[in-house]
């Protein structure tokens, strides 16, 4: 369990995840958002695609875990979630403008959590205890993980073009 400190250290974090988001995006040309080094890798778009609903996953997750402190609650598959949904004919700015609200709404909700919530805020996921501060942990991580990603892809373009 993370103390009060690093745990408002990391709620901070998690809060600026749109600008981290946005401000990464800035230095990728939208011209090969659509780019896939492979067709089992996802680009830049269904990047942004998927973290609009992760986020959406993970505002519910939050709110059982508080809400319904003990009961499961469930993963979702990623990639069947991409090819149900036909990511790459979805809008960027709208997943993103869904990530921004998302993120914000539970931003302000966790900022203003009593300690005694966090400790009994636990469920199982996938026959493993989930608590609250590892929700933390997930989504805090969950945007500068991607945009490593998006990085790595944009290398891969730009190696591609030198050919």
């Amino acid at each position: 369990m993370m103390t009060r400190e690093e745990r408002m250290q990391k709620i901070e974090l998690y809060g600026k995840g749109f600008v981290q988001l946005t401000e990464a995006l800035k230095q990728f040309p939208k011209e090969m958002w659509l780019f896939k080094p492979s067709p089992d890798r996802w680009s830049i778009h269904e990047i942004i695609i998927h973290i609009a609903d992760s986020e959406a996953n993970a505002y519910v997750k939050c709110r059982k875990l508080i809400a319904e402190p003990g009961k499961p609650i469930s993963a979702y598959d990623q990639d069947k979630w991409s090819a149900a949904f036909h990511y790459l004919d979805q809008s960027t700015e709208e997943a993103l403008e869904l990530f921004r609200r998302l993120r914000l709404l539970s931003y302000k909700l966790i900022k203003a959590l009593p300690e005694p919530i966090w400790v009994k805020s636990v469920s199982s996921q996938e026959n493993e205890t989930f608590a609250l501060d590892d929700w933390l942990e997930i989504y805090e991580q969950h945007i500068p993980g991607h945009i490593r990603q998006m990085k790595k892809r944009h290398d891969e373009w730009k190696q591609k073009c030198l050919k």
